[in-house]
């Protein structure tokens, strides 16, 4: 069957144009640099928008034969969704909430949100959202994650071992803005120790039990002031201001950052005043009383500030302070906690230290590594696995090879080749060209997981036509005993073109 095709080709030049004059459009910067190099200034190729290989999906109502492809329809759920309706009877609510402020996505999938998504809503005739970001991942700190390695790690059981608090924290706070971060056990255990338990759990904590110790809980403001206190309400009236800026761009991880350095100059005021001392001084029980207010009014605010990203602490924080969370407006002022009120007198811990090792030896129970067998018989079906002979060829000169060109291609756009159970079609970018390669590696290869992987290929092949496809070169891999197919790729980074000699 033929294949209905979106010519994209059409609303290229216009979306080039779109995004060289709306330079927040994609963000980060790195993402957008990569749209426009690997896929639009090269050439957009007309995209396969029907499937026949396969039953599920929504049926071409024009075609029963042919399902649409799942980008498609995915993608105008956005705006389906809300209620719009090509004949113009779109809904309220799409006519208020399109075009989207933000689309928030991961990284992998940013070709079909900036290239697909925003060319089909031109030709609807509609607006783009204003902005795609594309966030980096989050990838195992010791490689590869492996059940046999023992190193998995499961959303759940760090919900289990460290709170879903904490949990939500490490994934934000270690998320970089573009760069991948890193998630290991041990940095799991240091974050919660060191910022959690320490820094935010142990202000809380010696706050209320000063607050219980020397005023029997009850926090008054008796305004017996010292310069160090208007360095502390500057700094800690800024950090509401810092956080949205941050916010505002995208920068979470910055975010969350500058809300605990609220906590941590709520620390380091502790250290300036010492109010331990203070208590011990009959006539500073007035001043005692007001550096222990501005501390609980700065965690007021720290902890609202903390609601977006661990809600569950916020709240545990503002009901032993007997507190009411703060807006963004309230926070544009210092002193709003009621003088008089009473703290809690028993004081819970946020987040409870926790010992490296013996965390350690409860995930190894959970994901025991599997012991390598290491029995003569074992090494040797081992060893014969790992080689293969394979019947040789005639012998040919160093000519004869010097005919032949590799060079490094990188794979910008791929799609199955119908009425085909083994072909891929690439598009590969080889220096300034992009050639068109037909390969026999869908058994082993998804066409969305071909896209961006480097790749070896013969770019001197004479062109042929496979399953009536025109193929201009060969894309390279290696075959063991069962059958299974790997790319040959670079092992290190080389710019599509390098010469492979």
């Amino acid at each position: 069957e033929e294949a209905y095709f979106f010519k994209m080709s059409k609303y290229a030049d216009r979306l080039i144009d779109y995004i060289n004059t709306h330079p927040d459009f994609i963000q980060p910067e790195s993402r957008k640099n990569e749209m426009m190099n690997n896929f639009l200034l090269p050439g957009l190729q007309d995209l396969c928008v029907s499937r026949t290989s396969f039953k599920w999906g929504i049926p071409v109502d024009f075609d029963p034969k042919h399902v649409v492809y799942v980008w498609l329809d995915a993608l105008t759920n956005y705006i389906t969704g809300i209620g719009y309706d090509c004949d113009g009877n779109s809904s309220e609510k799409f006519n208020k909430y399109w075009p989207a402020d933000l689309h928030l996505i991961g990284k992998d999938i940013i070709r079909f949100h900036t290239i697909y998504w925003p060319i089909f809503l031109m030709s609807l005739d509609l607006p783009l959202p204003k902005q795609v970001f594309g966030h980096p991942w989050l990838l195992q700190g010791d490689g590869k994650m492996s059940k046999s390695k023992g190193n998995v790690i499961y959303a759940d059981e760090l919900v289990e071992f460290f709170g879903v608090d904490a949990v939500r924290y490490f994934v934000l706070h270690e998320m970089p803005f573009e760069n991948d971060g890193v998630i290991t056990w041990d940095l799991m255990v240091e974050r919660l120790n060191s910022d959690l338990a320490n820094t935010l759990g142990n202000l809380v904590n010696r706050t209320i039990s000063m607050s219980n110790k020397y005023f029997n809980g009850i926090v008054e403001n008796k305004n017996v002031t010292e310069p160090v206190d208007e360095d502390l309400k500057n700094f800690i009236l800024q950090v509401p201001k810092n956080v949205s800026a941050k916010m505002d761009k995208l920068r979470v991880a910055d975010a969350i950052t500058e809300v605990f350095s609220l906590f941590k100059r709520c620390n380091k005021y502790i250290d300036e005043t010492m109010p331990w001392a203070l208590a011990k001084d009959e006539t500073k029980q007035d001043r005692l009383a007001t550096v222990l207010y501005n501390l609980v009014e700065g965690i007021c605010i720290g902890a609202s500030l903390l609601k977006s990203f661990m809600p569950r602490t916020t709240e545990r924080i503002l009901v032993q302070l007997n507190a009411n969370e703060r807006t963004l407006e309230d926070m544009e002022q210092f002193g709003l906690y009621p003088s008089g009120n009473r703290v809690t007198d028993k004081p819970e811990i946020l987040f409870a230290r926790l010992d490296l090792k013996e965390v350690l030896e409860k995930v190894e129970k959970l994901h025991p590594k599997k012991e390598e067998k290491k029995e003569e018989v074992k090494e040797e079906k081992e060893e014969a696995k790992d080689v293969i002979d394979i019947e040789a060829k005639p012998e040919i000169t160093f000519d004869d090879f010097e005919k032949l060109q590799f060079q490094v291609g990188e794979i910008i756009a791929c799609e199955e080749v119908k009425k085909s159970r083994k072909l891929l079609c690439s598009q590969v970018k080889i220096g300034s060209q992009v050639r068109q390669i037909v390969s026999g590696i869908k058994a082993h290869y998804s066409a969305e997981e071909m896209v961006g992987k480097k790749v070896m290929v013969v770019t001197n092949l004479k062109p042929a036509k496979l399953a009536g496809i025109l193929s201009e070169g060969m894309i390279l891999c290696a075959e063991d005993a069962d059958g299974n197919l790997s790319l040959m790729v670079p092992e290190k980074e080389m710019p599509a073109g390098a010469e492979i000699c």
